[in-house]
């Protein structure tokens, strides 16, 4: 069960069939973006494919390289013009998002902290970093305090994590027309800023893939070189900031805009990247911790819960449409490659790139504030 092999061959089965489902029943209004979370996280709870309780290097290998493969391949389609207008209100909503992040975990704190003993501190700095910035920040500050040696309790955050965020991706999937019927928005002016995504499935030659390919990959590699020299003089630049530079270079050239492959193949690697998500939504990892378990469920339940209700609040005053709202809290809850899924599966093309930029910037501030965080808690 836990060959390579076999785990991709489930995963692509699970695509299909999410695929079939979006176009053949019912379930369209889901999208196959959703109904690949679902249906994974369905396999994966009946024990078909490993969950995140196990080690898959499969799974890692996705994380680390197809997510940010697919966000490079979307990116080569996206107008530069798409920033500039979506750019100050993603990160408006972004900046909301993270106080309500915060907020949500002093209020947790408050009420719960008592349950978490002397580790409440960190594990607040912990929350509050993965839902600014996402796990890098997350296990910097576990880091720091020791939490790695606190293996029940690491263990139970982190699936806890998974599933609320495999939910919240659910949730937000769902904001814009759960709330457009009650509280009708426009789409900003910007939806129609960019022509990414326009291919044509049955005019797609063999040639553009495979220089795709080679783009894709090249680039990828180019990317690590490039941190790798950033980081040798002291300066901590994520690769994927230097892979979306990269794309938006190449972007740029007529030769590249011709590569109408590029969105379709990027468009696969997301729901292969949201099918992995749904696998570690592992309820079974929840078992045998204990009564802390609880304590945790509600204490993240309460920091979401927080950030959502003032990031739906804020955006509704400011009356900026809905699914630039739900992508921007994805963007906290879920970083990048989740914003940018979402973006993708909305079909809003023109928030590609601030999807990606403000789930960059929360990696950037998302430590600071989690070591913030827990040394006032």
């Amino acid at each position: 069960m836990d060959h390579p092999v076999y785990i991709l061959s489930i995963l692509a089965i699970n695509i299909a069939l999410s695929i079939w489902l979006e176009k053949n029943t019912i379930l369209k209004p889901l999208g196959a973006a959703l109904l690949s979370i679902v249906v994974t996280a369905i396999t994966a709870n009946i024990g078909i494919i490993p969950s995140s309780e196990d080690s898959v290097p499969v799974y890692d290998g996705i994380f680390t390289y197809v997510a940010p493969i697919s966000i490079f391949y979307l990116l080569l389609g996206v107008n530069l013009k798409a920033l500039k207008k979506a750019g100050k209100p993603m990160i408006i909503l972004f900046l909301l998002g993270a106080l309500g992040t915060s907020m949500g975990v002093v209020i947790a704190n408050t009420l719960l902290g008592m349950g978490l003993g002397e580790n409440a501190g960190a594990i607040g700095g912990m929350i509050a970093g993965t839902y600014i910035g996402g796990s890098v920040n997350f296990n910097a500050v576990a880091l720091h305090y020791h939490m790695l040696q606190e293996g029940p309790i690491y263990a139970s955050i982190v699936a806890v994590d998974n599933i609320y965020t495999t939910l919240w991706m659910v949730f937000t999937l769902a904001v814009p027309a759960f709330f457009n019927k009650f509280f009708p928005r426009s789409k900003s002016e910007n939806s129609d800023s960019t022509n990414a995504g326009q291919y044509d499935e049955s005019n797609m030659d063999m040639y553009r893939l495979a220089i795709l390919v080679v783009l894709g990959f090249a680039s990828f590699w180019v990317s690590e070189i490039i941190t790798g020299w950033f980081s040798n003089i002291g300066l901590n630049i994520p690769s994927i900031l230097i892979l979306t530079t990269l794309a938006l270079l190449l972007a740029q050239f007529k030769q590249v805009q011709r590569l109408k492959e590029a969105n379709i193949l990027g468009l696969y690697l997301v729901y292969l990247f949201l099918a992995v998500i749904g696998a570690y939504c592992n309820l079974g990892a929840l078992g045998g911790v204990g009564e802390i378990v609880f304590t945790i469920l509600g204490y993240l339940l309460i920091v979401i819960l927080v950030h959502g209700t003032l990031v739906l609040i804020g955006g509704g005053l400011l009356k900026y449409d809905w699914e630039m709202v739900a992508i921007a809290s994805q963007a906290n809850i879920g970083g990048s490659s989740s914003a940018l899924a979402l973006a993708k599966s909305m079909k809003r093309d023109d928030l590609l790139l601030a999807a990606v930029l403000i789930g960059s910037l929360g990696n950037g501030i998302g430590t600071y504030l989690g070591f913030l965080i827990a040394g006032l808690l």
